[in-house]
């Protein structure tokens, strides 16, 4: 399951974000530090269901379709807050780090309306500075994965000279723990022109500079803007656009979010997570209370901004930074079914370079060593094992045991 992690500062509302996205209840307090330990729920990504183009109703099991639209999990971390010096352990940055380092992705959230000091406690909104405070965040990052590979420089240099292996593959071993794969290795290598220098020879700057890059490729990240709906966060968010422009920055209100969830949980409304409006059921129901804040919400976060950001944030991480394709397997061609009848049952998240058999594996072991070619539910064609799916494809493996 693809994994995304939550980083930022503390009172940044990066546990409002994880609630709003996973319907949970995760402590949120004003205090530094409240998030003691990661957080881990399911969230969801939303994409198009085939089932209209199809023109079937389809039965989900391993997801879900709520008017034409399929909802896909993913698993949500939310991280304890970092400050500066964490890479060093300061505050709890050594257990956040190395949790964050196992993600696919990251949403970096920072508060857009300058609520939080340098050091991630409250203070008078427009005092704080967003655009140091993403800055700060990344230099820990960058900082801390310099750390790890310096102290795995021995134990790369004898996978080189004992076992021949090529710089890439020796740093991929000394880093297989945070999910760094080599072409994400060669890639910073080849930017920095240190492919052909000996690791014993690299300087600081070196590994610095390697370990930024290195940290990019391998953890593509977003640029949460929260907090829209504060008064100084409109010019703070055009200030992150033209600061980070080669970064994705999305404005988002998590509270907004988490307000229509519980409201749509208890029947009040009618909300599909990351449209664009919402409708009251039961109006008389609703307290004065929670009126003024489903006005609140529409005027101040959906009549300006769209939507308030949050399923936005997950559908551009996953399907625009990790670039994942969604794959609808079915065992029954002609019904699009599985063996017991129902219609397009799962959908799979895969990356651009997946073949029919990285599919037939992911479903089970067994399939793959036993296929002989997949099927395009659509078209009737066969298709080769080596087959490169594409968006939104509906295939089914063909095996040997059932020929």
């Amino acid at each position: 399951m693809i994994r995304i992690g939550i980083i930022g500062k503390t009172n940044t509302g990066k546990t409002t974000f994880f609630n709003s996205a996973t319907s949970s209840t995760a402590e949120v307090s004003t205090y530094p530090f409240t998030t003691k330990k990661p957080n881990v729920g399911i969230a969801y990504v939303s994409t198009l269901c085939v089932c209209g183009e199809l023109n079937v109703k389809d039965n989900p099991k391993n997801s879900l379709c709520v008017e034409g639209w399929r909802f896909i999990p993913i698993e949500l971390i939310d991280l304890p807050g970092l400050i500066r010096g964490a890479w060093k352990g300061r505050g709890l940055g050594t257990q956040f780090l190395s949790v964050a380092a196992q993600a696919d992705a990251l949403l970096h959230i920072v508060d857009a309306s300058g609520s939080v000091d340098e050091d991630g406690n409250l203070t008078r909104p427009g005092l704080g500075n967003p655009v140091s405070d993403i800055y700060d965040i990344e230099e820990e990052l960058t900082l801390w994965f310099s750390k790890n590979i310096q102290k795995g420089r021995k134990k790369a240099e004898k996978l080189m000279s004992e076992f021949g292996y090529p710089l890439s593959q020796a740093l991929e071993q000394v880093l297989a723990g945070i999910k760094v794969r080599s072409d994400h290795i060669e890639r910073a290598l080849n930017d920095l022109g240190l492919g052909d220098k000996a690791l014993a020879n690299w300087n600081q700057k070196d590994y610095v500079e390697f370990s930024r890059k290195l940290r990019e490729y391998s953890k593509p990240t977003i640029l949460i803007a929260n907090k829209m709906d504060l008064a100084p966060a409109e010019s703070n968010y055009d200030r992150l656009r033209d600061e980070f422009k080669h970064m994705i920055v999305i404005p988002v209100c998590s509270e907004a979010e988490l307000a229509l969830r519980r409201a749509e949980e208890k029947g009040f409304i009618k909300y599909v997570p990351g449209e664009e409006n919402f409708k009251v059921l039961q109006e008389d129901k609703l307290t004065t209370e929670q009126k003024w804040a489903l006005n609140y919400v529409q005027r101040r976060v959906l009549s300006k901004w769209l939507r308030t950001g949050v399923q936005f944030a997950l559908n551009m991480a996953v399907f625009k930074l990790l670039r994942m394709n969604t794959v609808y397997p079915v065992e029954d061609p002609a019904k699009l079914s599985d063996k017991r009848g129902n219609v397009l049952p799962d959908v799979f998240l895969v990356p651009p370079s997946y073949t029919a058999k990285d599919l037939a594996a992911q479903i089970h072991s067994e399939l793959a060593k036993k296929m002989i070619y997949a099927v395009d539910a659509r078209t009737g064609l066969r298709l080769p094992m080596d087959y490169v799916l594409r968006d939104r494809d509906v295939i089914n493996i063909v095996s040997a045991a059932r020929k």
